[in-house]
């Protein structure tokens, strides 16, 4: 990738989206974009917002979001991946687990993740080779070495309910029986940045999308943490990918125990 990122003036970007989730004038205005899918004026005004931005800040990178038309990507170039708001029914809900999730990828790998909780006041960060870091703050995933002792958090895939419904419930039950306990978000963001953190141990989902989970594959990686597929082979955002994500030390035990 030819220009250099200022990843400071970005961040600055992404913290001025709070303003728009404190607004529940667009948080009220919701439209069904499918069968328990989603969409307010929150989403909407974040996207515009940091499209513009970073549109006019760099403009030789290609952008995707959630929200609107898609451009078809050259994923042999950079490209921004924005969810605007990785968990929109909690904000619909006013549950305040919801999350703006942004990575840039160089058209190789993710070089950068942000994952922004405007609840908490949270900025969870990564750039290739440089660690993980919580509002500035050096992270690394947990030491839990076994299922037993490990928190599992786990999404559900709510639009595929018909396809993969069966599935995520059987696997949920064995990570619950194996593990200390289980947690759902809501947010496949926030849970990887679970995962980053040490706040949890292991992490799994079904059918992701780029935007989903872009910044958060390389919030683990960078915080020494594994993700995969189900099979245990590497992935990528642009593959709308399966995902096991872990400290690392209980992968492996994840991967048969699913």
């Amino acid at each position: 990738m030819n220009c250099v990122i200022d990843y400071a003036a970005v961040e600055k970007l992404v913290l001025q989206t709070k303003a728009f989730f404190q607004d529940n004038r667009k948080r009220a205005e919701i439209t069904q974009k499918g069968k328990d899918d989603f969409v307010t004026q929150v989403d909407f005004a974040v996207q515009s917002f940091l499209q513009t931005e970073l549109g006019r800040m760099y403009p030789d990178i290609q952008f995707l979001g959630e929200e609107g038309p898609k451009e078809e990507q050259d994923w042999s170039r950079p490209v921004w991946i924005l969810d605007p708001v990785d968990g929109t029914t909690n904000l619909i809900r006013d549950l305040q687990m919801s999350a703006v999730s942004l990575g840039l990828w160089d058209g190789e790998d993710m070089l950068y993740g942000c994952v922004y909780n405007p609840y908490r006041d949270e900025m969870c960060t990564a750039v290739r080779g440089q660690g993980t870091k919580l509002n500035g703050e050096p992270v690394t995933v947990s030491k839990a070495a076994t299922l037993s002792e490990s928190l599992f958090v786990v999404g559900t895939s709510p639009y595929e309910k018909e396809i993969y419904g069966e599935k995520i419930f059987e696997r949920m039950k064995r990570a619950f029986m194996a593990s200390l306990e289980i947690r759902r978000t809501g947010s496949a963001a926030l849970d990887l940045v679970a995962i980053a953190t040490g706040r949890a141990d292991g992490y799994f989902e079904y059918y992701l999308k780029p935007w989903d989970c872009a910044a958060g594959i390389l919030l683990v990686r960078e915080a020494g943490g594994r993700i995969t597929d189900f099979q245990g082979n590497s992935t990528s955002p642009d593959k709308y990918p399966d995902l096991v994500a872990s400290n690392g030390l209980i992968h492996d035990a994840i991967l048969k125990l699913l």
